[in-house]
C-alpha cells in the first residue's frame, strides 16, 4: 500500500539520519503534497464546540493557535526529536528564546543552578544577571573539571546548564560525568548542543534531560532564519510549554518552513563542514602567524580524547589566536575575502568574527576574562566552500598580520 493511502506512521527504527530528516515527518500532515505547505494562519477553526474544547485543552495542539502550535512546527518537532533521540521537542522564535524559556520553566526563587564559566554571551548574561535577580543562586564552574561540578552541588541545586563545545572557546564538557553526578540527586541537566548539532553529538544518549539548539545555526544552515529547538521528555516539554505560551517566543510559520527545508540537508552539510573544519584547523596550526588553534578534532586540543568519546564529528567551529594582539587580529579579519565578517555561524558560507571586538560591547571586562576571551581571539565558522580556496584566502590574509 502506498504511504499516501493511509495515515499509519512510518516505523523509523533503525533509519539513519539522512533518511530521518526527509521522512520522519511524513505523516504529520496528510495533505498529499511532496513539498510541505506553509500554514500561515494565526488561528484554526473547529468543526463544533466539542472539538473546540478539545483543541483548547490539548497542550501543544498543532491546529488551535500558532502561539500554541502549528502544523509546520509539528513537522520540525518530529524530525528534531528523532535526531536527538528524545520523546518530543518544542520550537521557539530564537535559540535564546529556547534557553530562557527552559531555565525560567525549571527553576524558581530559592533554587540553585550550576553553569559553566564559558557560555554563549547571552546565556552568561542570564546566569550573571537575570536568574539572580529572580532569587535563583548561580555557581559558575570550570567546565573541563568534573570535580568542580561535584564540589558546586548543594542540597537545593535543581539544574546544571552545560554547553559543549562551548562558544567561543571550544572547551568540551564531559556529559556522561555530569549526568552521573546529577541523576542520583534529581538534578535536571540541560545541554546547549548548538555547536555540535545532533549529527555530531547526541547528549540525550548520555543521559542529558533537555537538549537545546539555536536552530538559526546548523539546523537552518543558510543564515536566513531565527529559531530555537528544545528536545526533551513529554513531561518536561509540557512544563516548558506552559512558560513558552506566556512568554510568547513564537516561531513564525515561514521560519519554521525554512528550518524544515534546512533540516533536509543537515547530515550531508555537516559531513562536508566537519571535513573542511578539520583540514583548515590543521592548516592553521602550521602557520607561524598563529599563536594557538582550538579545535576538538586536533590532537593538540586538551580534551581531544573526551571529544572522540562523546562526539561523532567535531563540527565546523574553529577558534584561534593571532600573533600580534588586537590590531593584528583586526587586520587579519579585515583582509579575508571569502569568509565574511558577520555574527552567527553554521551556514553554507564561512563567517568569521574577531571575538573580543564582538563581545566587548555586551560583556564587561570581568565577564570577558571569565569566559577566557583574549584580545587576539578569532572565531571561524567553516562553511561549504572548497577547502583549497579557504586555505588560500586565510593564507593571503595572514600576510597582513
Amino acid at each position: 500500500m502506498n504511504k499516501r493511502d493511509h495515515q499509519e506512521e512510518l516505523n523509523l527504527d533503525g533509519l539513519r539520519d539522512e533518511t530521518l530528516v526527509i521522512h520522519a515527518d511524513d505523516w504529520v500532515a496528510n495533505d498529499g503534497t511532496v513539498a510541505p505547505a506553509i500554514y500561515y494562519s494565526a488561528t484554526f477553526t473547529a468543526r463544533n464546540a466539542t472539538e473546540f474544547a478539545e483543541m483548547a485543552g490539548t497542550p501543544r495542539h498543532p491546529r488551535y493557535y500558532t502561539r500554541y502550535g502549528n502544523p509546520v512546527h509539528e513537522r520540525v518537532k518530529k524530525i528534531m526529536a528523532e535526531l536527538e533521540g528524545t520523546e518530543t521537542a518544542l520550537v521557539t522564535g530564537s535559540g535564546m528564546g529556547a534557553i530562557a524559556t527552559t531555565l525560567l520553566s525549571l527553576v524558581s526563587a530559592g533554587d540553585h543552578v550550576i553553569a559553566q564559566t564559558r557560555h554563549y554571551m547571552s546565556t552568561a548574561k542570564i546566569m550573571d544577571e537575570m536568574l539572580p535577580r529572580f532569587g535563583v543562586e548561580v555557581t559558575l564552574v570550570e567546565q573541563a573539571d568534573v570535580t568542580a561540578f561535584a564540589k558546586a552541588i548543594r542540597p537545593h541545586t535543581k539544574l546544571i546548564m552545560v554547553e559543549t563545545p562551548a562558544n567561543p572557546t571550544l572547551v568540551v564538557t564531559d556529559l556522561a560525568a555530569v549526568v552521573e553526578l546529577a541523576r542520583p540527586r534529581g538534578i535536571i541537566v540541560v545541554c546547549d548542543n548548538t555547536f555540535a548539532s545532533p549529527i555530531n553529538q547526541r547528549p540525550h544518549d548520555l543521559g542529558v534531560d533537555v537538549v537545546i539548539h539555536s536552530a538559526t545555526k546548523y539546523l537552518g544552515g543558510h543564515h536566513d532564519l531565527t529559531a530555537g529547538v528544545i528536545c526533551t521528555s513529554e513531561e518536561l516539554a509540557e512544563r516548558i510549554w506552559h512558560t513558552h505560551i506566556s512568554i510568547g517566543s513564537v516561531l513564525s510559520p515561514m521560519d519554521a518552513w525554512l528550518l524544515l527545508r534546512g533540516l533536509r540537508t543537515l547530515p550531508i552539510r555537516i559531513e562536508r563542514i566537519n571535513a573542511n573544519a578539520l583540514a583548515l584547523a590543521e592548516f592553521l596550526e602550521a602557520q607561524p602567524q598563529i599563536e594557538r588553534v582550538y579545535y576538538p578534532g586536533l590532537a593538540s586540543h586538551p580534551q581531544h580524547e573526551l571529544a572522540k568519546r562523546q562526539m561523532r564529528g567535531f563540527g565546523g567551529m574553529i577558534a584561534f589566536a593571532v600573533k600580534g594582539g588586537y590590531d593584528a587580529t583586526q587586520r587579519f579579519v579585515s583582509a579575508l575575502n571569502l569568509s565574511q565578517n558577520a555574527v552567527s555561524l553554521g551556514g553554507v558560507d564561512s563567517l568569521v568574527v574577531h571575538t573580543a571586538a564582538m563581545w566587548e560591547g555586551v560583556m564587561t571586562e570581568e565577564q570577558m576574562r571569565t569566559a577566557g576571551i583574549p584580545s587576539n581571539f578569532v572565531r571561524f565558522s567553516v562553511g561549504l566552500e572548497h577547502i583549497d580556496d579557504l586555505k588560500a584566502d586565510v593564507l593571503q590574509a595572514l600576510r597582513e598580520v
